[in-house]
C-alpha cells in the first residue's frame, strides 16, 4: 500500500468513528470526494460551484444550464443570476443523488440585509428543487444569520422551508436563530479561530481553539434556551 493509500485509509477509519458520535456533512463541490466520504448531508455555497465548473469534469453541468436558460427572455443582471440559481440547484440536485440525507443551497450574499430579498430567493430556490422532483424536505436554505436573516428564516421555517444559518460567529447569534426555530446553525469555527490568531499573533488548538470555545458555550445554552429550537444544531 502506497503512503498515499496508508493516509486515505486512516482518515477513513477516523471518518467511521466520527460518524459514531455525529452526523457528517460534506461542506464541497466535488462529488468524488463525496462519494469516497460518504457523509450523510452536503452542503456547498456559490465559490465552491463557481471553482467546481472551471473543472473539467464538472463544466458540462454549466454548459447544461446555459443552453437551457438562454431562451429565458431575461437579460444583464437578471439573466446572470437566473442562469447561478439553476446552477446551484443542479448541483445540489446531483449531490441528493448520493447524499442519503438532505443538502444545504446557499441563498445570495446581497440578501444578507433584504428579508423580502432572502425570502423570495429561498422560496424561488425551493420552488426550482421541486420542479425537479426534489421534495422541500430534503433541502436547506443558507441564510446568513444577520438580524435580517434570521427574521427571513423565522417565516420560511413556518412556510416549511427549513433553514441553515451561515456565517454564525456568536452566541447572540445562536440564541435568536433557536428562538428563530431554524433548522440547524453553522458555527464558522475556522473563521472564529482565523481572526483570533491573526488578532492575538498565536496559534491555538484542542480546548484553548477559540472556535471550539465559542461552540461550547453555544452548547452550554442548549438546555435553557434551545430546547425550544425545533430543529438541530
Amino acid at each position: 500500500m502506497s503512503i498515499a493509500d496508508q493516509k486515505t485509509a486512516a482518515q477513513l477509519d477516523q471518518l467511521e468513528q466520527i460518524k459514531k458520535f455525529t452526523t457528517v456533512v460534506a461542506d464541497t463541490a466535488d462529488f468524488e470526494s463525496i462519494r469516497q466520504f460518504k457523509p450523510q448531508d452536503a452542503t456547498t455555497n456559490p465559490s465552491l460551484v463557481y471553482a467546481a465548473t472551471q473543472k473539467d469534469n464538472y463544466s458540462h453541468f454549466l454548459e447544461e444550464i446555459l443552453a437551457k436558460r438562454c431562451n429565458s427572455g431575461l437579460c444583464g443582471a437578471a439573466q446572470l443570476e437566473d442562469i447561478i440559481d439553476h446552477l446551484l440547484v443542479r448541483f445540489g440536485s446531483a449531490m441528493l443523488e448520493i447524499v442519503p440525507g438532505r443538502v444545504s443551497t446557499e441563498t445570495d450574499v446581497r440578501y444578507s440585509f433584504d428579508v423580502e430579498g432572502s425570502i423570495r430567493k429561498a422560496r424561488l430556490l425551493i420552488k426550482l428543487y421541486e420542479e425537479l422532483g426534489i421534495e422541500r424536505v430534503r433541502v436547506h436554505i443558507k441564510i446568513a444569520s444577520t438580524w435580517e436573516g434570521i427574521m427571513a428564516a423565522e417565516q420560511l421555517q413556518k412556510e416549511g422551508i427549513k433553514c441553515n444559518m451561515t456565517l454564525l460567529f456568536s452566541l447572540p447569534q445562536a440564541v435568536r436563530a433557536a428562538e428563530a426555530k431554524v433548522q440547524l446553525i453553522s458555527p464558522f469555527v475556522g473563521r472564529i479561530y482565523d481572526w483570533f490568531k491573526a488578532a492575538n499573533k498565536r496559534d491555538s488548538s484542542g480546548a484553548e481553539d477559540p472556535g471550539v470555545q465559542s461552540v461550547r458555550e453555544i452548547l452550554s445554552c442548549s438546555d435553557l434556551t434551545f430546547a425550544r429550537a425545533s430543529g438541530r444544531l
